[in-house]
């Protein structure tokens, strides 16, 4: 069977016109996809792989649309009838360098044709930026290029072996999928009929200059060091302060704790205290990125709350104690970016990074192609695209207010944005899932339903347990009840009330009629 492509040169790929219709009762055995021809790419190896009780043809890629590109994509399609007839991309994480291969596996059990990226280098450690360094395709591939290309790919590939294209497709991703996830609706506005932004790094430049904020925090000024024990008093001040005697904060935006709430008074143990330099420390981290010219928030800090939740602020911050803080997410994120992706100096300690100057200058050689901050999201609204964000309260990683700061530049830029964009802050949560609030939800099958049956998002019902488990949490799990931005979950009566969507002063608009969701003793009833 032949297969002609209508070309167009976009970054070197051949462009598809994809045209949703029926399923072709004809469709291309796995092995044949072999001798696809693509553009600047080819399929390297193709299998046959069981899902469920189906099966599905994977197939493993490389492109290379320049000379110092190496970008592996991965894509599964469902055979026959276990196809649902869309599509869905998953976004990477971190400095990526790897593909999840057993979440393609399930994504397709369910039904999706489904890909990703490596994001164009091959690394193990999703920390490590070494492969950037005097590498800038690479790091274009990693920040835009193999986005774009992964999508034409796989369309192609779906089309080749189905004789249709996708009706449907998605974009998904969390952490720096989430970069990818704004990066795909302001960059490439008509791919995707609809994205999931989980805790977007999308301003990825300022969120590596709040890394080095954390580290001279902590470690610039003698005796400023917040281990575990300090961690905890943070937490339990928060907590007594905001948590009404629960477990996590579940309004933190009301939340006016100080960490000088804590602070050693005379006399007192200072192991159940904070000193004044562990306090001037805290109150920088909670700070954010403060442009020290001007006096301007450039980045809002971390949330009060989940400090010592274990893959709290130890995992990400502070690492598990003084001579280890290196070890910290935070801390080699940003490290290897100042090192390898701005400065191409390995020996760069960012403890010495003047937030001034010396971050301009990184950011005026890697924002172009890292950050995806352009509120104007017109175009994607014009093709129809839904967004659906969300973002953990309590992230250790990504400070949960940047994603409020993007969702109040949009609505400044295109006016108000309910008909297409819908943003959900998750009390408790950590960075992507985990925490001591439950933040357990099927994104991508809210956002199908809003897609495919115009089934917008309200109140939404967030389960325990891991997102990224095999298995469903159980069904008599904590749970939470979420709310569209800028409305919180308040309970009616004292105690022993249900739960209900309000607006943040405490008043106005409820959840609509009918899609009320109730909670008693912190499970729905």
């Amino acid at each position: 069977m032949r297969f002609v492509f209508a070309l167009a040169s976009i970054l070197g790929f051949a462009f598809l016109a994809f045209a949703p219709q029926s399923a072709s009762a004809r469709e291309l055995k796995c092995a044949a996809l072999k001798d696809i021809a693509l553009d600047r790419a080819g399929v390297t190896k193709v299998t046959t792989e069981t899902i469920g009780q189906a099966s599905a043809c994977r197939l493993q890629v490389t492109a290379k649309p320049t000379a110092d590109s190496d970008i592996r994509i991965e894509v599964w399609i469902p055979v026959g009838e276990a196809w649902n007839g869309k599509f869905v991309q998953l976004g990477n994480g971190g400095f990526a360098g790897s593909i999840r291969t057993p979440m393609l596996q399930a994504l397709a059990a369910r039904g999706y044709a489904v890909s990703a990226t490596d994001d164009g280098h091959q690394t193990d450690q999703g920390t490590d930026g070494r492969w950037a360094m005097r590498h800038p395709e690479k790091i274009a591939d990693f920040g835009w290029r193999a986005l774009k290309i992964t999508t034409t790919v796989s369309k192609s590939l779906i089309l080749a072996q189905k004789g249709v294209g996708p009706g449907k497709s998605y974009f998904n991703g969390c952490s720096d999928g989430g970069r990818e996830a704004l990066m795909e609706a302001q960059r490439y506005p008509d791919d995707f009929d609809g994205i999931v932004a989980g805790a977007p790094a999308y301003d990825f430049t300022h969120l590596l200059g709040y890394a080095a904020v954390e580290a001279q925090a902590l470690m610039n000024t003698p005796g400023a060091y917040l281990g575990p024990p300090q961690l905890a008093i943070l937490q339990a001040g928060a907590l007594s302060a905001c948590a009404g005697g629960e477990a996590y904060i579940r309004n933190p935006a009301a939340c006016r704790f100080d960490p000088g709430q804590v602070a050693c008074k005379a006399g007192q143990d200072p192991s159940q205290c904070l000193t004044e330099a562990q306090v001037a420390a805290a109150r920088k981290i909670y700070a954010g990125l403060v442009d020290p010219r001007s006096g301007k928030t450039l980045l809002p800090g971390l949330t009060f709350g989940g400090e010592a939740q274990p893959g709290g602020w130890a995992t990400w911050v502070t690492g598990p104690s003084q001579d280890r803080i290196g070890i910290a997410l935070s801390n080699l994120f940003g490290n290897n970016f100042f090192k390898y992706f701005a400065f191409e100096d390995a020996g760069y300690d960012m403890l010495r990074l003047d937030l001034g100057a010396d971050l301009d200058r990184a950011r005026d050689k890697t924002s172009h192609d890292l950050d995806s901050t352009d509120p104007n999201l017109a175009p994607f609204r014009a093709h129809g695209g839904k967004l659906l964000q969300y973002h953990g309260w309590n992230d250790p990683a990504i400070p949960a207010r940047s994603s409020i700061v993007y969702y109040e530049a949009v609505r400044a830029a295109v006016g108000p944005a309910d008909d297409f964009y819908r943003l959900y802050m998750v009390p408790g949560m950590l960075h992507c899932g985990g925490g001591a609030g439950p933040g357990n939800v099927d994104w991508l099958g809210v956002l199908d339903r809003w897609v495919t049956v115009g089934e917008a998002p309200g109140p939404l019902t967030a389960a325990s347990g891991s997102p990224f488990a095999p298995t469903p949490p159980p069904a008599d799990g904590p749970t939470q009840l979420l709310c569209p931005y800028p409305q919180v979950a308040s309970r009616d009566g004292a105690g022993q009330g249900s739960w209900r969507c309000v607006s943040a002063d405490g008043g106005g608009a409820g959840a609509k009629p009918g899609r009320r969701s109730r909670v008693r003793h912190g499970r729905h009833a």
